[in-house]
């Protein structure tokens, strides 16, 4: 599997509240994106909090996991480290109110399964073109799912940030998971909302077509989230199965 990420302060921010990586772990790959939120460099904090405890847990996994499993430890870990960050957040006053929004894919040759909390987004781009996989954990979606308003009234709500659920912020939480198959080139994005709310899904596809090196196309769709404003900061974890590694059987 090809991999990269990368993620950059933007034009406005004095400071990157987001945080990605990549780990490798018993030939199997864990990414993840995460977009802090809260006064102070909170938001720093809380997601460079949640990156570290997954990375963590993941390097204490001793044999590769099937879906079942693979389902199973995602879920253990955001408990885990919702709970850390709702107590770190309680027993720091600067950190009141301090959460992360989290998409994480874990993947193998035979199987991804991805987990996600708040906005940040994963997508597909394979045959069918670019398709996104969750559903964004936000006001905004709450009213578009509920028929409140129209696609086009979600692009300049003026809530379109707050977010329904965060890593952090309650003392529980649940995250979605999907497990799903990549086949053979298909290309795995997972990024915040720095980068999709200034590039269209369109366009997105459009440059990560053009090149097929994964370090180049990050590097196209954070300039043009830029050359489109760049308020946010942008964050691009690129993940591709490769020909070899799709020939073992299909789940």
């Amino acid at each position: 599997m090809k991999t990269y990420f990368q993620s950059d302060i933007g034009l406005v921010r004095t400071c990157n509240e987001d945080s990605a990586n990549i780990f490798n772990n018993n030939e199997q790959v864990l990414a993840i994106v995460a977009d802090g939120m809260g006064g102070h460099r909170a938001g720093e904090i809380a997601s460079s909090m949640a990156v570290e405890n997954f990375e963590k847990a993941w390097h204490l996994l001793e044999k590769p996991v099937g879906p079942a499993e693979a389902e199973k430890w995602l879920v253990e870990q955001i408990e885990s480290t919702n709970k850390l960050l709702f107590t770190h957040a309680s027993d720091h006053n600067e950190c009141e109110g301090m959460g992360t929004t989290v998409v994480v894919a874990l993947c193998s040759s035979e199987f991804t399964t991805i987990a996600h909390i708040g906005d940040s987004r994963c997508y597909i781009l394979g045959k069918n073109g670019l398709q996104q996989i969750t559903e964004d954990h936000s006001y905004v979606n709450y009213l578009l799912k509920t028929g409140g308003i129209s696609k086009e009234d979600a692009e300049h709500h003026p809530r379109k940030n707050v977010l329904t659920k965060a890593l952090g912020t309650k003392e529980s939480v649940t995250a979605d998971i999907k497990t799903f198959f990549l086949e053979s080139d298909d290309l795995l994005l997972l990024c915040t909302d720095g980068l999709y709310t200034k590039v269209e899904d369109q366009e997105i596809a459009r440059l990560l077509v053009a090149d097929e090196n994964l370090s180049s196309a990050a590097d196209y769709l954070i300039s043009k989230a830029k050359e489109n404003g760049g308020e946010d900061n942008i964050s691009v974890v690129l993940l591709q199965q490769t020909a070899l590694e799709s020939e073992g059987n299909r789940l």
